[in-house]
Protein backbone atom coordinates (compact mmCIF):
# COMPACT_ATOMS: atom_id res chain seq x y z
CA UNK A 1 0.00 0.00 0.00
CA UNK A 2 0.94 3.64 -0.41
CA UNK A 3 0.41 6.45 2.07
CA UNK A 4 0.33 10.12 1.07
CA UNK A 5 0.57 12.99 3.54
CA UNK A 6 0.11 16.62 2.51
CA UNK A 7 1.44 19.64 4.35
CA UNK A 8 1.94 23.35 3.82
CA UNK A 9 -1.63 24.55 3.59
CA UNK A 10 -2.84 27.62 5.39
CA UNK A 11 -4.36 31.06 5.07
CA UNK A 12 -2.87 33.78 2.90
CA UNK A 13 -3.91 37.10 1.39
CA UNK A 14 -4.56 37.45 -2.32
CA UNK A 15 -1.29 37.83 -4.17
CA UNK A 16 0.59 35.76 -1.63
CA UNK A 17 2.31 32.42 -1.96
CA UNK A 18 2.20 28.97 -0.41
CA UNK A 19 4.18 25.81 -1.00
CA UNK A 20 2.46 22.47 -0.57
CA UNK A 21 4.39 19.27 0.02
CA UNK A 22 3.33 15.65 -0.24
CA UNK A 23 5.33 12.76 1.17
CA UNK A 24 4.72 9.28 -0.20
CA UNK A 25 5.64 6.04 1.49
CA UNK A 26 5.10 2.38 0.69
CA UNK A 27 5.48 0.29 -2.43
CA UNK A 28 6.46 2.93 -4.95
CA UNK A 29 8.46 1.57 -7.87
CA UNK A 30 8.91 2.45 -11.50
CA UNK A 31 7.00 5.12 -13.33
CA UNK A 32 4.02 6.96 -11.96
CA UNK A 33 2.15 10.22 -12.21
CA UNK A 34 1.84 12.42 -9.16
CA UNK A 35 -0.69 15.18 -9.05
CA UNK A 36 -2.39 17.87 -7.06
CA UNK A 37 -6.15 18.18 -7.10
CA UNK A 38 -8.42 20.61 -5.33
CA UNK A 39 -12.03 20.57 -4.22
CA UNK A 40 -14.37 23.37 -3.25
CA UNK A 41 -17.43 22.44 -1.17
CA UNK A 42 -20.29 21.58 -3.49
CA UNK A 43 -17.97 21.22 -6.48
CA UNK A 44 -16.24 18.28 -8.10
CA UNK A 45 -12.59 17.59 -7.42
CA UNK A 46 -10.45 19.00 -10.22
CA UNK A 47 -6.90 18.48 -11.40
CA UNK A 48 -4.58 21.37 -10.61
CA UNK A 49 -1.26 19.99 -11.82
CA UNK A 50 0.45 16.68 -12.51
CA UNK A 51 3.98 15.49 -13.11
CA UNK A 52 5.41 12.25 -14.44
CA UNK A 53 8.47 10.40 -13.18
CA UNK A 54 10.37 11.88 -16.12
CA UNK A 55 9.27 15.40 -15.23
CA UNK A 56 6.58 16.14 -17.80
CA UNK A 57 4.03 18.53 -16.34
CA UNK A 58 0.42 19.41 -16.96
CA UNK A 59 -1.53 22.33 -15.49
CA UNK A 60 -5.08 23.47 -15.32
CA UNK A 61 -5.59 26.61 -17.39
CA UNK A 62 -6.62 28.53 -14.29
CA UNK A 63 -3.22 28.09 -12.62
CA UNK A 64 -0.82 28.25 -15.55
CA UNK A 65 1.87 30.82 -14.96
CA UNK A 66 1.14 30.95 -11.24
CA UNK A 67 1.65 27.40 -9.93
CA UNK A 68 4.63 25.10 -10.38
CA UNK A 69 4.64 21.38 -9.65
CA UNK A 70 7.89 19.55 -8.99
CA UNK A 71 9.03 16.22 -7.58
CA UNK A 72 11.99 14.57 -5.94
CA UNK A 73 11.92 10.95 -7.01
CA UNK A 74 14.69 9.89 -4.63
CA UNK A 75 12.69 11.17 -1.67
CA UNK A 76 9.24 10.32 -3.04
CA UNK A 77 8.17 13.93 -2.60
CA UNK A 78 6.02 16.15 -4.75
CA UNK A 79 5.57 19.89 -4.32
CA UNK A 80 3.22 22.59 -5.49
CA UNK A 81 4.53 26.14 -5.43
CA UNK A 82 1.56 28.49 -5.56
CA UNK A 83 2.21 32.14 -6.37
CA UNK A 84 -0.09 35.08 -7.04
CA UNK A 85 -2.86 33.33 -5.16
CA UNK A 86 -6.44 34.37 -5.79
CA UNK A 87 -9.55 33.92 -3.63
CA UNK A 88 -10.86 31.42 -6.17
CA UNK A 89 -7.88 29.19 -5.35
CA UNK A 90 -9.44 28.54 -1.94
CA UNK A 91 -10.04 24.81 -1.65
CA UNK A 92 -8.89 21.60 -0.05
CA UNK A 93 -5.84 20.41 -1.96
CA UNK A 94 -5.23 16.69 -2.34
CA UNK A 95 -2.10 14.82 -3.30
CA UNK A 96 -2.47 11.89 -5.68
CA UNK A 97 -0.30 9.14 -7.09
CA UNK A 98 -1.23 6.96 -10.04
CA UNK A 99 1.06 4.23 -11.33
CA UNK A 100 1.58 0.70 -12.50
CA UNK A 101 3.29 -2.31 -10.96
CA UNK A 102 4.24 -5.28 -13.13
CA UNK A 103 2.27 -8.43 -12.27
CA UNK A 104 -0.04 -6.43 -10.01
CA UNK A 105 -1.61 -3.75 -12.13
CA UNK A 106 -2.44 -0.14 -11.60
CA UNK A 107 -2.76 1.73 -8.35
CA UNK A 108 -4.24 5.05 -7.32
CA UNK A 109 -3.98 6.67 -3.90
CA UNK A 110 -5.03 9.94 -2.29
CA UNK A 111 -3.84 11.96 0.64
CA UNK A 112 -6.23 13.33 3.24
CA UNK A 113 -6.06 16.89 1.95
CA UNK A 114 -4.82 20.23 3.20
CA UNK A 115 -6.84 23.44 3.36
CA UNK A 116 -5.76 26.50 1.41
CA UNK A 117 -7.64 29.71 2.10
CA UNK A 118 -6.98 32.90 0.13
CA UNK A 119 -8.59 36.08 1.40
CA UNK A 120 -9.29 39.16 -0.69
Amino acid sequence: QVQLVESGGGSVQAGGSLRLSCAASGSIFGSNVRGWYRQIPGKQRELVASITTAGSTNYADSVKGRFTISRDNAKNMVYLQMNSLKPEDTAVYYCNINGWLALKGGYNYWGQGTQVTVSS
